[in-house]
């Protein structure tokens, strides 16, 4: 299929050199004495530091309080992690990189440009939903990693956003290259903009969420080449324009 064969290329981007992440963490070593436990402690370790690291900022969490949060004294988080930075690195980079191969595995499933698009959608909220200190920290903490490890995040999300951008592309052919990025890239502000949704209590449920988020991106996507103000619904088009209209923020973290 033409989507599958197209987006892969356009997203040709390798994600092996370095196995990174939370998510990343779970599969390495398979079937080795005792590495469940070392893996599940280490995903811990990254899940609580993350949290910490998005309410007080990299600076104000010390490596005794992440001990403390995972029940083990701060000296021992180094038989896991290098430090804090290393802690970062693997967070960014991580989901990062979790994020691109989630999107391929969409993509190769999918029958059809369309199916594509609704499974990157929908993939895309549920780490908006679940992984929301990442999105925080990636917008505030992403300088603070060493210039190898922040150069690796941006040729992740480059090649995560053209996997969007191809399919987009492909089920709007009417659409420029250029302004299929620009879509993508509002798309992504408006999904991950749920760490300033306020608490998870505060918002209407993890499954109503998603459904407005999902209305909203695939919504906005359509509106982008203009069709939606063509028929006879005024109103839509009003919308749909000043959507598509927003600033471009930077890839997800992924």
């Amino acid at each position: 299929m033409h989507t599958r064969t197209g987006t892969r290329a356009a997203a040709g981007t390798g994600t092996g050199a370095r196995t990174t992440g939370a998510g990343a963490a779970a599969g390495a070593g398979a079937g080795a004495p005792g590495n469940g436990a070392r893996t599940g402690r280490r995903e811990q370790i990254l899940r609580e530091a993350a949290r910490l690291f998005a309410d007080r900022g990299f600076h104000g969490v010390g490596v005794d309080e992440i001990g403390a949060a995972v029940g083990i004294s701060g000296p021992g988080l180094y038989r896991h992690f290098a430090g804090k930075d290393a802690m970062l690195a693997e967070l960014l980079v991580g989901i990062s990189e979790r994020l691109l191969a989630g999107g391929r595995m969409r993509i190769e499933e999918a029958d059809g440009p369309e199916q594509a698009l609704d499974a990157l959608v929908r993939g895309h909220i549920d780490f908006a939903l679940d992984d929301r200190p990442l999105i925080t920290l990636h917008d505030r903490e992403l300088d603070r990693l060493r210039e190898d490890d922040r150069k690796q995040v941006r040729r992740l999300q480059r090649a995560y956003v053209e996997l969007w951008v191809q399919v987009v592309r492909e089920l709007r052919p009417g659409l420029g290259e250029t302004e299929a990025r620009v879509a993508v890239h509002a798309v992504f502000g408006l999904l991950n903009s749920t760490p300033h949704l306020g608490t998870r209590g505060g918002l209407p449920g993890r499954d109503a969420t998603a459904d407005l988020l999902h209305r909203l991106a695939l919504g906005a996507l359509a509106a982008a080449d203009g069709d939606a103000g063509d028929g006879g619904d005024g109103d839509r088009s009003g919308d749909g324009g000043g959507g598509g209209g927003g600033a471009a923020p930077a890839p997800p973290p992924g």
